[in-house]
């Protein structure tokens, strides 16, 4: 019994291994980004959904106003969503300088207001290029341009682009940054493989002819979450290799880790409720298979309390996780200029077993809070 369950527990390592061997491939494969000197031709419409920003609204717009893209050819449409402080007041104060704020009306209840927001502002948009982000991120000058670029000069319909976070406060924070880190890898290191897994919304650009093609958010709608990567997935079956990741450091949006474990616990519950409603079935085989492989690998954790050949078993397997995420980590936050956090990976990596298998199990079962609401 014991011979079969090991022999169980090393086959996934030996899958895990491989996957992350994929990922390393896919992320060596993506190519230096060709450079359009000018002038450019795309109009471009910059999409944000905001509800409850003050904080962060102000600091977002005056980023955006000042990229270098020319002005004639930017819109920005923020969509407040029924906030509750002073959110859509900053925005009107910017009026002057083009920002355009639309307020949504509807007050039937929803399940994702952020969808709703999104296609409202396509809706009304006037550009070609449509490129989402978020109401709390901070984008350097060339960012807009960076994206346009990429746009122009390869046959895409769709960019994901980096995402990171910064001005972390805590370690905490930091251990975030590293975890996130690995998840923007994977996203790249797919679209190195030419093939499509996830992204983030923070930095995500598509064809506005596109989007209505696909049927926008249609049959993805029942989820608050998914305006990026279930998007991501249909655009992928109907455009097959025609999904880009933009490696450009001048193309990184930045944003802020969650304060504290409750919210880092909502949030990440919410990005795992997308994964039951991917198109590519492969791409859910392999979530099922790291999944499962840090199961077995805390049931060995727990086994070597009782039984020392099981706490072996689980050193050369962590062993092995450690070596083969490092190789894959350290060109990934070398890109990010980060890499001094692979430190931390002694410290994350156990907590990320535990971490991994709770969210598995919870963020596809029952209701979560997001934005001061209770949605599924």
């Amino acid at each position: 019994m014991i011979t079969l369950y090991s022999t169980i527990s090393l086959l996934f390592t030996g899958l895990y291994l491989v996957i992350v061997t994929y990922l390393i491939k896919g992320w060596a494969m993506l190519k230096r980004p060709r450079i359009n000197p000018g002038p450019y031709t795309t109009k471009v419409t910059i999409l944000i959904a905001a509800r409850d920003e003050e904080e962060n609204i102000r600091k977002t717009i005056e980023d955006l106003l000042a990229q270098d893209y020319p002005k004639e050819l930017t819109e920005i449409i923020i969509v407040d969503d029924h906030s509750t402080d002073n959110t859509a007041a900053i925005i009107s104060s910017y009026a002057d300088s083009g920002v355009q704020l639309m307020q949504l009306q509807d007050n039937q209840i929803l399940n994702s207001y952020k969808k709703k927001a999104i296609a409202e502002a396509i809706r009304r948009s006037t550009g070609d290029l449509m490129v989402a982000t978020d109401a709390d991120c901070r984008m350097e000058p060339k960012w807009l341009s960076s994206v346009v670029s990429y746009f122009e000069m390869e046959d895409k319909v769709m960019i994901s682009s980096p995402v990171t976070y910064f001005e972390e406060k805590t370690l905490f924070e930091q251990m975030q940054t590293l975890e996130f880190s690995f998840l923007i890898g994977i996203g790249a290191s797919f679209i190195g493989n030419n093939r499509a897994s996830t992204c983030n919304g923070a930095n995500l650009a598509y064809r506005k002819d596109v989007f209505y093609e696909v049927g926008g958010f249609t049959g993805i709608d029942d989820l608050a979450s998914g305006d990026d990567e279930l998007l991501l997935q249909k655009v992928a079956l109907r455009y097959p290799g025609r999904i880009g990741f933009l490696k450009k450091r001048d193309a990184i949006v930045y944003t802020h880790a969650k304060h504290n474990l409750s919210s880092f616990i909502q949030q990440r519950r919410r990005w795992a409720s997308k994964s039951t409603k991917y198109k590519d079935k492969k791409i859910i085989a392999l979530a099922v298979s790291m999944w499962l492989f840090n199961v077995l690998l805390l049931v060995n954790a727990l086994l070597g309390f009782y039984d020392s050949y099981f706490f072996k078993l689980f050193l050369v397997e962590i062993g092995l996780k450690y070596l083969f995420e490092i190789v894959f980590l350290l060109p990934v936050l070398s890109f990010l200029k980060r890499t001094w956090l692979i430190f931390l990976i002694s410290i994350v990596a156990p907590l990320h077993i535990i971490y991994v298998v709770y969210i598995g199990i919870m963020g596809n079962t029952g209701k979560y809070a997001w934005k001061g609401r209770m949605v599924r």
